[in-house]
């Protein structure tokens, strides 16, 4: 089975940590996950930030110097495939912070969780691409106002940017004839779990791309196909 694209059709894609764990950038959560054995509160949260921000850098730095060691994959390929065909008519939010998807491409992109190669004043909140690693040394400070940088991540228990959802928003309202893919996301994070239920709301059809779908998550969806991304994307269009 494969999705029916006509001159009117609309794609909006959500991506999830799945599909970068092909390139080899690791997952949060299970075995191996960034999160295993880590206190996520210490790591990625104001609080944490304030009670120990070296480590804060010094966890950041470390995923900085790994995402530079990977690629994207074909899963990312045939997603800036897809964009050049469709152009104004595709947009892709992603969950991931590390940037694979502008790497491969992409151009049309909402990082709706930050950028790992971005780092941001805490009071000035303006962003840089900044890919330098700060292990050992004093917390870097902002060259205007001297407040503390930190990276460019929304972290537990911060808002999501409203402009980025708004703009998912619209993009589902304006559609025409609209086609939803979930790729390697379980839906554990709102508000991204639930934009596979405001396209249905439209009338849109639902696909949702996962090694391992999540059952209660993959029960929202019109059509779940079990495997990699990197395999099953280029095939589909």
């Amino acid at each position: 089975m494969r999705p029916v694209l006509t001159d009117e059709t609309s794609v909006l894609v959500l991506t999830g940590a799945g599909i970068s764990a092909e390139s080899g950038v690791p997952t949060f959560r299970g075995a191996g996950g960034l999160w295993e054995g880590q206190d996520v509160t210490r790591l990625a949260s104001p609080e944490g930030f304030d009670a120990d921000s070296q480590a804060v850098w010094r966890f950041y730095s470390e995923r900085r110097e790994r995402r530079c060691a990977v690629k994207p994959n074909p899963g990312h390929a045939a997603l800036v495939a897809l964009e050049q065909r469709l152009g104004d008519r595709f947009l892709l939010a992603t969950q991931n912070v590390d940037g694979l998807h502008r790497e491969a491409g992409s151009r049309r992109v909402v990082s709706i969780h930050g950028e790992l190669m971005e780092t941001k004043c805490e009071r000035c909140q303006k962003p840089f691409a900044d890919e330098k690693s700060y292990r050992g040394e004093e917390v870097p400070r902002c060259p205007d106002c001297g407040a503390r940088l930190r990276p460019n991540i929304v972290w537990f228990g911060e808002m999501l940017d409203p402009a980025h959802l708004a703009r998912v928003e619209r993009f589902i309202a304006e559609a025409k004839a609209l086609l939803f893919f979930a790729v390697g996301t379980s839906g554990a994070v709102w508000p991204a779990a639930g934009f596979v239920d405001a396209v249905r709301h439209r009338g849109g059809q639902s696909w949702l791309v996962d090694l391992q779908p999540a059952p209660d998550y993959a029960a929202r969806f019109d059509v779940v196909l079990a495997g990699k991304s990197g395999e099953l994307l280029p095939a589909l269009w």
